[in-house]
């Protein structure tokens, strides 16, 4: 989903001269550093969210393997700063982050300019069973996003969606033309956020290739003709695009916005917060696919040896079942476990109760019965992102 700050009101030096140089070649070792003899700190940096779901499983770790790790540092940074962040402490031969939780936006990033450590299947001894394990579209996100940098950590089928008030939208749009139409007539009351740094606002642009009938889904350079000239006309009735999906959802609560782009997440998490009016109704346009989104765990390279050996064992502890069932969490990243059978009984009670009040029984259909696709490969992805910067979000005022 790739927002920092999307879930709203909510809570080391390279081995050597020989390593950097091995490092810089290869981005790759041997075999898997065997576990220290002495506990590590561990600094985690979230450009997505996934610590709403995980950072009570991360403690969990913590606390069973105390030999391990004496504490583990949470910062959250926006996503498309991430890129420049990590290449700085690399150019300088210093990493100071160890692990980072991203969704496929600064994944991408860091793929385009080679910045993270391949993990698989380098070291797919410490990933017993990965495969055979994962729900079968996170499987799917884990091979074509993830590329063995990438390890999926979340994962739900996202959207796109419409959230919209009932009570001020009496004739729901139903396709994407009736969409236009609305948005024409009721100027500056429908509201997406950018997609390099928005869930909802890059399953939206990545959606309506499937709705528009575009050439190619998966070429935003060659394929997507209709989608670019349906969102350039678009572009003047939308009063401006936040940096963030969170400003949609508060803009929406408040009454400025009449129809915002969601997803299955932000649309149970910020209603259980009351952020946004319990009320809200949901939509889908016709045509309407999936984009699945998740949650990846990735190494910058330059980890020294000590903290990756940790970081090999915590990513396998996180992908236990147990582990998994925080993921249900606050509907925010609905369901949210990315591996076979994990129940929502499984959950906390306080999750279980949330996703009762606040789910939808109208998504079990949506997600039967329409197609699950994969998001853009990120080389892809990146260079849809610079086409909607340049051509749709610098026309309109920041």
């Amino acid at each position: 989903m790739n927002d920092y700050g999307m879930k709203i009101n909510r809570r080391g030096l390279l081995g050597g001269a020989a390593g950097l140089m091995a490092l810089k070649a290869t981005g790759a070792r041997a075999q898997a550093p065997a576990l220290p003899k002495a506990p590590v700190a561990i600094n985690v940096i979230d450009v997505g969210g996934a610590l709403a779901l995980m950072q009570k499983a991360f403690e969990a770790y913590r606390q069973a393997k105390p030999e391990l790790v004496s504490r583990i540092t949470y910062v959250k940074a926006p996503a498309p700063e991430l890129a420049s962040k990590v290449k700085a402490q690399q150019d300088a031969g210093r990493i100071d982050i160890d692990m980072i939780l991203t969704g496929s936006d600064g994944l991408a990033a860091g793929l385009e300019q080679n910045l993270w450590l391949k993990l698989l299947p380098t070291f797919g001894d410490r990933f017993a069973g990965l495969e055979e394990n994962y729900e079968p579209a996170a499987l799917n996100l884990h091979r074509a996003q993830g590329q063995g940098y990438g390890v999926v950590i979340n994962y739900y089928p996202s959207g796109p969606l419409l959230e919209y008030a009932p009570e001020r939208v009496k004739t729901v749009p139903t396709t994407a033309e009736e969409l236009l139409a609305w948005a024409k007539a009721n100027p500056k009351r429908f509201m997406y956020a950018r997609p390099a740094n928005s869930g909802p606002g890059r399953t939206f642009m990545m959606g309506l290739p499937y709705i528009l009938g575009d050439k190619d889904p998966k070429d935003p350079v060659n394929g997507w003709d209709k989608t670019w000239a349906y969102l350039a006309e678009l572009n003047p009735h939308i009063d401006y695009y936040p940096s963030g999906t969170t400003a949609t959802m508060k803009e929406f609560g408040e009454g400025s916005r009449d129809i915002i782009v969601t997803t299955t997440g932000w649309d149970i998490n910020p209603r259980a917060l009351g952020i946004v009016p319990k009320e809200a109704k949901i939509a889908t346009l016709k045509g309407f696919h999936w984009v699945s989104d998740a949650f990846f765990m990735v190494v910058p390279k330059g980890v020294s040896d000590d903290k990756l050996a940790v970081l090999l064992d915590l990513m396998g502890y996180l992908l236990k079942p147990e582990s998994q069932a925080f993921a249900y969490d606050e509907g925010y990243l609905y369901p949210g476990p990315a591996v076979k059978n994990v129940s929502l009984s499984m959950a906390p009670k306080e999750s279980q109760d949330v996703i009762r009040e606040y789910g939808r029984p109208e998504y079990a259909d949506l997600i039967a019965n329409n197609p699950i696709e994969l998001p853009l490969t990120p080389d892809k992805m990146v260079l849809a992102f610079r086409r909607w910067d340049e051509e749709i979000g610098s026309k309109r005022p920041k």
